[in-house]
């Protein structure tokens, strides 16, 4: 939030007024007892409408978007199976988990079914609790069994009406960030507006219900407004120590719902590096945060029996390098503007540099390689050379991890959300480096010159760490279109802040000459108002529309699939496959796997392009004997990925898997000068003519228009 002037003996209350009213008012006030008594009835009735207004509004999201739900699949009517389907790759292997534990006699065999569990990864026994955030799982069914309402919910009903409840709590955590800093209600009515009408960008919870960031993102919403709370002035020991508390539990429920929490929080502590560098932050309230997130993630790795993905983490290394390097550099933050910008350098170069040294000690004691693949995908990505690793290529060659379109922008637009965001996003930056500039200048006499009211611009803390928060998750958002809903959600809260910020409007209209109290009263809530207005005349009739328009799932061939899997092949048998359908093979017949898609392991990496040479050009024995040294029993052939035409010529699978094995891509395009041709035809076409050489392999023993199922033969 940006302030006109800062005086000495005022605080901003959550009612944000004019500064220079209340200058004028002060003496009247203090006189007047009633008018303070009035005054403190009026916040008691404002901070009561803005709560139920913030609830309300929260439950309406949370039903609205169970109704999209629903209606998109007829969930309500069609069987088991098909809900389980539709359930797709990764949010079904997650799902598989609660229904396994719903499923075990008692809740230790349940426990243990995880802990020692030997069907996800075929002739290996891996810790599920160590290997991948399914804590939420756990939880979820131990509820169930506990709680008396088996009689009147399904449990899948109880597992998706738990997600769809979290988003309630989202939409309630952004109106509140926006509240706090706005200091009206109104700027939060205004960011649940704006979450709701720009859901196709801020949200994917209607179809990615078990998704890990479905669960995570409330908590992390939660967060950030405790943060924002946090970063006040002024605030009374028992609220400060509350206030941790909260960021505490959500950073720790946060971390243990998401595996990619360490990089989000990444982000999160870069943004605490840069304001505490600029002097916009109080730097116990930022060690306080740097050791709570150090905490959180600790924990979290104890409960995951010492992940070493965790203990690896880049997070954890350049928090205790910025604690060091805080230490070892007690005077950063003296002397003039060329003596300290000199300071601020070098101590960048030394948390660097201890954080590399730091990440690389842990990983070669751990002999950690779990997140190689991301790394190997950022080198690329950013242009630090080519790569022919299948990895690496597998997410460059995803829609999700590219660019961000620049079709998000125009919809965006056509809610107002991205021209408010531009146009409060500007003047932050500017009162943001004019305070840098200020602080950078002048770190001696600064405390005192505050006080004295002699600068003319100042940028709350809150405000400072909110604004560096979304330029950050802009730019990973930016680069990599999956993590827009990080970004997309904050730029409500931002946008809507900045419209009813009395600060910003009273700097806007003396630079134009036209400050009046009044004006700035006008401003901040009649412009909100009318966007509201705006959107509920252009966006209600559409939303009823949706509302209205019923579908129904159809998807018969993997259901046919299923119902021959459950029906005809033993308990124990093996299957190969895709990553994304033999998640649903897990969940809907429960038979053992040869890998998945959660791609957080090195040796499942691995794997994983083994089991895909059935769409490379091997030779018959070649894929059996791979297939066979994993346990195989079926493999399970698909179409649309032998023949497929989603993506352009070297970003098709079979083309990564050529590249990767030095052989020429088909179809006309050019290739590298070093790839061959290939000594055998493509595995998953020549297959299917059933020649000699193949049937002595494999056998067919089911098939449709997408899937083809072969048995593998066990005396060769």
């Amino acid at each position: 939030m940006i302030s006109i002037r800062q005086r000495k003996g005022i605080q901003t209350t959550e009612v944000s007024e004019d500064y220079t009213a209340q200058e004028e008012n002060a003496k009247l006030e203090d006189k007047l007892p009633s008018s303070c008594t009035s005054r403190r009835l009026w916040k008691i009735l404002s901070f009561t409408v803005g709560g139920t207004v913030a609830l309300c509004i929260g439950l309406l999201t949370s039903v609205y978007l169970a109704t999209l739900h629903e209606n998109d699949l007829w969930f309500s009517n069609i069987k088991e199976v098909e809900r389980e389907i539709s359930f797709r790759t990764e949010c079904g292997l997650y799902y598989s988990y609660y229904k396994q534990m719903l499923q075990a006699p008692t809740l230790m065999q349940g426990f243990r079914g995880l802990i020692y569990d030997n069907k996800t990864e075929s002739m290996r026994t891996i810790n599920l609790l160590q290997r991948m955030n399914i804590y939420q799982e756990v939880f979820l069914s131990i509820l169930y069994r506990v709680l008396p309402i088996q009689k009147y919910i399904e449990p899948v009903y109880f597992y998706i009406y738990t997600l769809f409840g979290l988003q309630a709590i989202y939409v309630t955590a952004l109106y509140v960030t926006s509240w706090l800093l706005s200091g009206t209600w109104l700027s939060g009515l205004l960011a649940a507006f704006w979450y709701v009408t720009n859901r196709i960008d801020t949200t994917r919870v209607e179809f990615t219900i078990p998704l890990r960031e479905n669960w995570a993102l409330p908590f992390f919403a939660i967060q950030i407004a405790a943060i924002t709370y946090f970063l006040r002035p002024n605030l009374q020991p028992l609220s400060q120590r509350l206030t941790l508390l909260a960021i505490f539990i959500s950073t720790f429920l946060f971390s243990l719902t998401w595996q990619f929490n360490q990089f989000m929080m990444l982000m999160q502590a870069l943004v605490l590096f840069i304001l505490d560098s600029l002097d916009m932050l109080p730097a116990m309230k930022v060690t306080w945060l740097y050791g709570i997130q150090l905490t959180g993630l600790l924990l979290v790795c104890m409960l995951q029996f010492f992940n070493s993905m965790i203990l690896g983490s880049l997070l954890i290394s350049f928090n205790l390098s910025v604690l060091i390097a805080r230490k070892l550099q007690k005077n950063l933050k003296t002397g003039n503007f060329l003596n300290r910008l000199g300071k601020l350098l070098l101590h960048l170069f030394v948390v660097l540099c201890l954080t590399l040294f730091l990440n690389n000690i842990i990983k070669k004691i751990l002999n950690l390689k779990s997140d190689e693949h991301i790394f190997k995908f950022l080198k690329a990505k950013f242009g630090f050379g080519a790569t022919r690793d299948f990895d690496a290529n597998l997410y460059l060659c995803e829609e999700a991890f590219g660019l961000l379109p620049f079709n998000t922008f125009e919809r965006l637009s056509d809610t107002l959300l991205f021209y408010a965001y531009i146009f409060v996003l500007s003047i932050t930056v500017i009162a943001a480096l004019a305070v840098a500039f200020r602080n950078l200048s002048d770190s001696t006499n600064q405390q005192s010159m505050c006080e004295m009211g002699k600068y003319t611009i100042g940028l709350k803390p809150e405000t400072a760490y909110n604004l560096i928060h979304t330029i950050l998750f802009g730019f990973l958002a930016l680069s990599t279109m999956r993590m827009k809903y990080l970004w997309t959600s904050h730029m409500c809260v931002f946008a809507s802040f900045g419209l009813c910020s009395p600060e910003i409007w009273e700097l806007l209209l003396k630079l134009i000459h036209l400050y009046n109290p009044k004006r700035i009263c006008i401003m901040r809530y009649s412009i909100p108002i009318l966007i509201l207005l705006y959107l509920c005349y252009k966006f209600w009739p559409g939303m009823m529309d949706e509302l209205s328009e019923l579908r129904e799932f159809y998807d018969p061939d993997t259901v046919e699939l299923m119902n021959w899997i459950n029906a005809n092949t033993p308990g124990k048998a093996v299957f190969a496959g895709s990553m994304q359908l033999l998640a649903g093979v897990k969940l809907c017949t429960g038979r053992t796997l040869t890998n998945h898609p959660h791609y957080e392991d090195n040796s499942l990496r691995e794997r994983t392009k083994a089991v895909y040479q059935i769409y490379a050009k091997r030779a018959p024995e070649e894929v059996h004997a791979l297939l066979r040294s994993f346990g195989t029993d079926y493999v399970i052939l698909e179409d649309s990925i032998c023949y497929e035409r989603r993506h352009h010529r070297g970003c098709r699978l079979r083309d990564l898997l050529d590249v990767a094995n030095g052989h020429m891509m088909d179809g006309p395009g050019e290739n590298d000068p070093d790839l061959k041709l290939a000594g055998h035809p493509r595995f998953c076409e020549e297959i299917k003519k059933n020649l000699p050489t193949y049937t002595a392999y494999f056998t067919r023993v089911f098939q449709n228009k997408t899937f083809h199922v072969y048995k593998l033969s066990r005396n060769k």
